[in-house]
């Protein structure tokens, strides 16, 4: 059994098949499915899949593309929705200076809420973070020091240092389909090294899709390939690199509970 740690079944690329869709990824052992808010404004479509499927949760936030359209959501906004039972994250929120979708400044300030959220909660925050290396140390480094909160570096392409900072303020590494890149050995290498206990996988479906499958719109069930990538790297069986990442995620996520 495995678990995708993030994905975003609320998209409309999902829209003709979802059922079928939740269908393979329970067919391929993925047996819970996190599925990630990009805006609060949709959080009742997030609400409304996590009633009709037992084995999806969401989270909620804003992604740091939408920050600018989003500036009047709070820290108190965040922490009165994540009461719902099946609200067990905050986020994803942080910092994208590869498209620079909304400003710098934007992106920071809803950073600081979602971090506040986190630490009022104690919910794991989902952190985004791409080509912002430096700026996210110095925020993470500061906001720790004021009072640790639970995170997780998603989908995880950024360099070395800033994966080792993480892991000495107590967060998560997660790996998606870019593992599994022709170009992908430095982070492979960088996988390989991790601690153990620290490590997710997850698909961020519908992008990204692992080999074999690049090219085409991935899906959960296609976790499987980047466990097995991680797998390989870490001299593992996949059975083990699986166990071993599922039980990370339900530590790290306590609020869903495991039977």
């Amino acid at each position: 059994m495995i678990v995708d740690s993030h994905c975003h079944l609320d998209f409309p690329d999902f829209d003709d098949d979802r059922d079928m869709l939740v269908a393979r990824a329970r067919e391929a052992g993925v047996e819970t499915m996190l599925t990630i808010s990009t805006r609060v404004l949709n959080y009742p479509h997030l609400k409304q899949l996590t009633e009709r499927y037992d084995n999806v949760y969401c989270s909620i936030g804003t992604h740091p593309h939408n920050a600018a359209d989003e500036p009047d959501v709070t820290a108190e906004n965040l922490v009165a929705i994540a009461a719902d039972a099946k609200v067990v994250a905050i986020g994803e929120a942080g910092l994208d200076y590869h498209y620079d979708n909304a400003p710098r400044v934007a992106q920071r300030e809803s950073f600081l809420r979602h971090i506040a959220a986190a630490r009022a909660t104690q919910l794991p925050l989902v952190i985004h973070a791409r080509d912002a290396d430096d700026d996210m140390a110095s925020i993470l480094t500061e906001e720790t020091g004021k009072g640790a909160f639970p995170a997780i570096l998603h989908c995880f392409s950024s360099g070395p240092a800033l994966a080792r900072l993480g892991i000495a303020l107590g967060l998560h590494v997660s790996f998606s389909g870019i593992l599994t890149f022709k170009r992908s050995d430095e982070l492979r290498s960088l996988a390989a090294e991790l601690p153990l206990d620290r490590l997710l996988v997850e698909t961020d479906a519908p992008y990204l899709a692992p080999v074999p499958h690049r090219g085409h719109r991935n899906e959960p069930a296609y976790v499987v390939a980047t466990a097995n990538v991680l797998a390989d790297v870490r001299g593992m069986s996949l059975d083990d690199l699986s166990a071993a990442t599922t039980d990370n995620f339900y530590r790290l996520f306590k609020k869903i509970g495991r039977e």
